[in-house]
């Protein structure tokens, strides 16, 4: 069973490129009122073709994502839909990674979607009603060689998650994590390169290397699902009359997590070093 979308309003962080471009366009063609937030506002241009508005947002910006939200209730009063999507990957050796670069990490995919997050909710309480949709990864399911900080921020998203969706229940608000796998999209070279800036050279080098050829390999791009199949994952769960808890979909997700959950860690940590082609010694 399926509620309809027409007249609902949606927020789309993240929304210049990948899974927040098409789950913009996927939500305005069911029928949404959907605003399309990024920090780079000219790269979404186009979606006002499709009846979309794009609002400037920075989600490490407090200032700018409050204006972002008192924007879309002064036009529309209301806010019923909010998908946190806004995230990158860094990738490196827990030993070479800075720890601005952890912390920043940290404030665009965890502190900015639950800042976000706290300024729409009293609005969705109002209606009691309302889906709060987080964006994490299998990453926040499983572990990869060199991710330590980015699969910190993905678990901790889906903790966050779980917690949310039992505070906000008897608002009749729903709060549903999606789990990309492998996506074609901006971040496995946004991650390699993260690697080979901080991991490239030194002790970790072999790894390094294997790792940031691995995520930019042809072979990797080719195998992706593409990030439409995320966005339809989308319409699914926020038009849904009892959505899951939980989407597991794209390239490997569904897979990795199994293998995770039922192989001993260091079985998986060598499936794992394989498949990125880490050396064994």
């Amino acid at each position: 069973m399926t509620t309809p979308t027409t007249g609902s309003v949606a927020l789309v962080t993240g929304a210049s490129s990948g899974i927040g471009e098409a789950t913009a366009l996927e939500l305005a063609n069911a029928g949404c009122t959907v605003y399309a937030a990024a920090r780079r506002v000219e790269r979404m241009a186009h979606l006002i073709e499709s009846g979309i508005r794009p609002i400037p947002m920075d989600v490490t910006d407090d200032v700018s994502m409050q204006e972002g939200v008192n924007k879309i209730i002064a036009d529309t009063g209301r806010i019923d839909v909010l998908v946190n999507n806004a995230g990158y990957g860094s990738y490196g050796a827990l030993e070479d990674v800075p720890m601005d670069e952890a912390r920043y990490q940290f404030e665009v995919n965890v502190f900015g979607a639950a800042r976000l997050t706290q300024l729409v909710l009293p609005h969705m309480r109002a209606t009691r009603s309302g889906k709060i949709v987080n964006i994490t990864s299998m990453g926040g399911r499983i572990h990869t060689p060199l991710g330590a900080w980015y699969h910190a921020t993905k678990f901790a998203l889906e903790a966050i998650s779980d917690c949310l969706r039992l505070e906000v229940k008897p608002f009749g608000i729903d709060v549903i994590v999606i789990e990309p796998g492998g996506i074609r999209s901006e971040w496995a070279g946004i991650a390699a390169d993260k690697v080979r800036a901080v991991s490239s050279a030194g002790a970790y080098a072999p790894q390094g290397n294997a790792v940031a050829d691995s995520l930019s390999s042809e072979s990797n791009q080719r195998r992706s699902s593409p990030p439409e199949l995320i966005a339809r994952t989308i319409r699914k769960a926020v038009t849904a009359r009892k959505p899951n808890t939980r989407y597991a979909v794209g390239f490997g997700a569904k897979p990795m997590i199994f293998l995770h959950d039922v192989l001993p860690d260091r079985t998986f940590d060598a499936v794992m070093r394989r498949a990125t082609g880490i050396p064994s010694t």
